[in-house]
């Protein structure tokens, strides 16, 4: 294969990527107007990570995708039990126990350590794109269902703040974030974990956790947890 030709295959793999991501996240990054309506009548907004302020809100009921997700997440133990291999594509014991078996060896580390090793865990996943994988335009996966079919950005996140969850770590300190990558012009999805007063983003497009200040690309349009969510301004 000559140069040229070289160039315009990778041209080609990184338009296709840019276009999976914006498909995976364009409903992510899209506020429910009632919402942002409820957002506008809040307390005044306060300094957030990636250089934005946030206005909180505990109108949860728009964010439905999320939701459900939750929901499936927590009937999952008992959903769990037919036997099966990892490579299977369909929730069985050979997932769920995979995920525990992990959980349970780092379980006594340092939260620091903890991040680190959930984030190099969750990011071997393949990416794949929703319209691929669920025949759907978005969807929001739990992490069992992430662990037998992989998945888009926004699953990666809802894993690890669900791993962290059943690590210890406290719901104010975890939010599954909607941003804009300003360098490739789509939207993205990541985790935010604070520990001992330092943010840090948890990314499956960054190898390292790294502390948000550290990050200018991205522009965060909203945040959420299982009880509130924050409307992001530059």
């Amino acid at each position: 294969m000559d140069k040229s030709s070289k160039t315009g295959s990778r041209n080609r793999l990184r338009w296709r990527l840019g276009l999976g991501l914006a498909a995976a996240a364009l409903a992510l990054a899209v506020i429910p107007a009632d919402s942002a309506l409820a957002a506008k009548k809040a307390a005044k907004a306060s300094p957030s990570f990636f250089s934005s302020k946030e206005v909180r809100s505990s109108k949860m009921k728009p964010f439905k995708k999320w939701r459900a997700a939750i929901r499936r997440y927590s009937k999952e133990s008992k959903a769990a039990k037919k036997k099966g291999d990892c490579t299977e594509t369909v929730l069985n014991k050979c997932h769920y126990d995979t995920w525990m078996k992990f959980l349970a060896a780092i379980k006594d580390k340092d939260p620091l350590t903890q991040i680190n090793e959930v984030n190099r865990y969750m990011n071997r996943a393949r990416y794949i794109t929703d319209r691929n994988n669920w025949g759907k335009k978005d969807y929001w996966a739990s992490p069992a269902e992430f662990f037998a079919r992989f998945g888009d950005c926004e699953d990666y996140a809802i894993a690890k703040f669900l791993s962290l969850k059943r690590l210890g770590f406290k719901t104010g300190q975890l939010r599954v974030v909607a941003v804009k990558d300003m360098n490739l012009k789509v939207g993205h999805a990541v985790l935010v974990v604070f520990i001992d007063g330092k943010t840090y983003l948890l990314d499956n497009q960054i190898k390292k956790v790294v502390v948000t200040k550290t990050v200018r690309h991205y522009k965060p349009v909203f945040s959420i947890n299982t009880k509130y969510w924050w409307r992001h301004r530059t």
